[in-house]
């Protein structure tokens, strides 16, 4: 199995749970100066997002927040309803092989790119091969395909160099998108995007780094999905900020700190809580004790997994905006068994007999990296850690070195907060040997096999009987310490609902709806 490349996309993962924890935990305020953006519910969308998208190139594309954005201009192959389902995006239709090594997809007719040309199969096959072969954010996604093919302008080939059960997730995502042949390879692409999406970047608004103005497509063949005219996306680093800018008109819909949930209301404004859209955990990942020895020993990483105290935690640290978790997978998704998050009893007493059963009665030492979005946990660990007799000291790490400083296996464990992601995706992700969180490349015979099976199994119900059990293998032997979910809390001006439950936790327009229609 393979996994997509672990620089960009475990970056793109970070930088969405380093705006999850900004709205848990902005404390400071900042004034918003307003620019009279505000207009009526059902005309216009209007949100904030963290980070300027760093390039509409289709081999370029991340995650997190700038999906919003260039989401918007592509289709993507598949797509992700709001309950986390696949359904049919460009692709009408797809089906495998017996073997699950060929992929066939059936495009729908009719579709056409912002330029006027036609999307077709040739069409695809060229964005699929150029992200395939083009250093980037996607190209480890697509590391399991072996060709892909065009047999005539509705029909898409894909053959794999092996199964790959996250393949049909990959094709909902940035791994999807289409470009238009005759443009995507230009220097203009990264700016200046042709898609056949809903919208169309409109370039007299839009002013690069600062807003996104987005217009719909009239044309566009599943238009009701998109009830918006127009999308304004403005980027705004400050969480605060971007609360004020709610509250002036600015935008008319975001996530707030927990805290200023009930003044939102008081303001008229409809609030939804989804109490899962990312995981905080340690990743205990050198489990062969190769860095840190004692983490070779499951028992150390058990007791690890029994020094949290992840109810107080998820009160005091998140202030109820969250819940406490033993396990990795998304809370929504198939693999995730509530059973598991009996395992671990917050009991240091227990957790000391163990490190001394172990061999460690006087416990050890361990240097963990002080990343950005880790400094407001970063007391509470150590204090956890401390009371079993672990020593921790954090070693500052600058933003542009965190993703090559978790990769580097200099850091035996550290603290990671990670935005919750499909079922398959999370087991290729944490548990694949070339997993970006496994990050000392770990194996285990039972394992492979199951793996190999979640891969090959076409059956979605089977298929999720065997990610429970890859979820039962990481919990009960300790590959990670899950700590705790983080929510969030969404505000919507009056007519607009936001749609999403934590089902799917991709960046996109579909989770708004206008009231009265979303139901």
């Amino acid at each position: 199995m393979r996994i997509r490349h672990p620089h960009p996309r475990s970056h793109a993962r970070a930088l969405a749970a380093v705006g999850v924890t900004a709205v848990l935990l902005a404390s400071s305020a900042c004034s918003s100066e307003s620019t009279g953006a505000s207009s009526s519910s059902g005309d216009t969308l209007a949100l904030s997002i963290f980070g300027t998208p760093n390039s509409f190139d289709p081999t370029q594309l991340l995650e997190g927040q700038q999906m919003y954005v260039w989401d918007s201009v592509y289709d993507t192959l598949l797509i992700q309803d709001n309950a986390g389902r696949l359904q049919p995006g460009a692709a009408q239709s797809w089906q495998y092989s017996a073997d699950a090594r060929t992929l066939t997809l059936k495009l729908r007719t009719g579709m056409k790119f912002s330029s006027g040309s036609v999307v077709d199969a040739a069409a695809v096959q060229a964005t699929l091969e150029r992200i395939k072969t083009t250093p980037g954010p996607n190209q480890g996604v697509l590391a399991s395909v072996a060709s892909v093919e065009a047999p005539d302008s509705r029909t898409v080939v894909i053959k794999l160099k092996q199964p790959d059960g996250s393949l049909l997730t990959s094709l909902s995502t940035a791994a999807g998108v289409i470009g238009d042949p005759k443009t995507m390879t230009s220097k203009s692409a990264a700016l200046n995007p042709v898609g056949s999406g809903p919208y169309t970047l409109d370039k007299g608004a839009t002013v690069n780094g600062s807003v996104y103005v987005l217009k719909r497509r009239d044309d566009y063949w599943n238009k009701k999905a998109y009830p918006f005219r127009t999308v304004k996306i403005r980027v705004i680093s400050d969480q605060t900020a971007g609360a004020n800018a709610l509250k002036a008109g600015e935008t008319n819909a975001g996530t707030v700190d927990v805290a200023q949930v009930n003044s939102f209301k008081s303001a008229g404004f409809e609030t939804k809580h989804v109490q899962a859209t990312a995981v905080a955990s340690l990743v205990l990942g050198d489990r062969e004790g190769s860095v840190l020895e004692p983490l070779g020993d499951v028992r150390v990483r058990k007791a690890i997994n029994m020094a949290f105290d992840r109810a107080k935690m998820v009160k005091q640290l998140l202030r109820g905006s969250g819940a406490p978790t033993e396990q990795i997978f998304n809370p929504q998704g198939p693999g995730h068994d509530p059973a598991l998050d009996q395992t671990y009893s917050y009991d240091p007493s227990a957790a000391k007999k163990l490190l001394a059963e172990a061999g460690y009665a006087n416990g050890f030492s361990v240097t963990m990296p002080s990343l950005v979005f880790t400094k407001p946990f970063e007391p509470t660990f150590t204090q956890a850690l401390a009371d079993i007799g672990i020593k921790v000291k954090w070693q500052p790490v600058p933003p542009q070195q965190s993703v090559s400083a978790i990769a580097s296996k200099k850091y035996p464990m550290f603290l990671i907060v990670d935005g919750l992601n499909t079922t398959p995706v999370e087991a290729r992700g944490f548990y694949s040997p070339t997993g970006y969180r496994n990050v000392f490349n770990s194996t285990d015979p039972k394992l492979s096999k199951l793996l190999d099976r979640a891969n090959r199994e076409l059956d979605p119900a089977k298929a999720a009987d065997i990610y429970k059990e890859i979820n039962k293998f990481g919990v009960e032997n300790a590959w990670y310490g899950p700590v705790f979910y983080i929510g969030s809390d969404w505000a919507t001006k009056k007519g607009i609902t936001y749609l999403g439950d934590g089902s799917s936790t991709l960046a996109t327009v579909r989770q708004f709806g206008v009231a009265d229609q979303a139901s």
